[in-house]
């Protein structure tokens, strides 16, 4: 069984927590939620019917997360919207239904109650583990391109832009919270690497 077949075998398990509630018909996905990929935090989503062009609800699970727990947390959290295809957001019926299933506060997490927890224990063990191995996005700094150079204060984080030809010609400006001098960003980095 594949990562997106366990998916879609853990909703039939889960529809049990939702009381007699039918699920919509969605389709489940490992992918990066979060609006266009932009914020890291978010670890689920659901889209509503109206942006699909098969009609379809679409669950996006974050590649990050492999334990069972947290997946299906995160799966139970994205059924309350597929619910009511995403009306609600984080208030009023998807609070209720959270509430009813065994969501806990944020609303906007996906925190199970210990109740919830053991439910989703025993599912978890009925579908064997999660076959999916985390990736972990790695940090990338864009090489600047611009002719304005950042240069930065490592200890207070003060921040000013200016060309290269000045700190060639002058040197780098000391910043004015503590008059140490600063760097362009990224050349500290550079420099404890050339050490190692």
């Amino acid at each position: 069984m594949n990562r997106e077949e366990w998916l879609q075998q853990a909703v039939k398990k889960v529809e049990t927590l939702f009381d007699g509630r039918q699920l919509p018909e969605v389709y489940v996905s490992v992918g990066f939620p979060g609006g266009r990929g932009k914020k890291s935090t978010t670890v689920g989503q659901c889209w509503s019917s109206a942006t699909s062009g098969d009609g379809k609800q679409h669950i996006f699970i974050h590649p990050v997360l492999d334990t069972d727990l947290d997946v299906l947390a995160v799966l139970v959290h994205e059924l309350c919207h597929a619910i009511d295809d995403c009306e609600s957001g984080h208030r009023g019926a998807f609070i209720e239904l959270a509430k009813d299933v065994g969501l806990q506060k944020p609303w906007t997490a996906t925190t199970a109650s210990d109740e919830l927890a053991m439910q989703l224990e025993l599912i978890a063990e009925d579908l064997g583990h999660y076959p999916h191995a985390s990736l972990v996005p790695l940090a990338h700094t864009a090489k600047q391109t611009t002719r304005m150079k950042k240069v930065i204060c490592e200890e207070s984080g003060y921040t000013v832009r200016m060309t290269k030809k000045w700190f060639e010609q002058l040197g780098y400006p000391s910043c004015p919270c503590h008059n140490e001098p600063m760097c362009q960003e990224g050349e500290k980095d550079e420099d404890s690497e050339d050490d190692s």
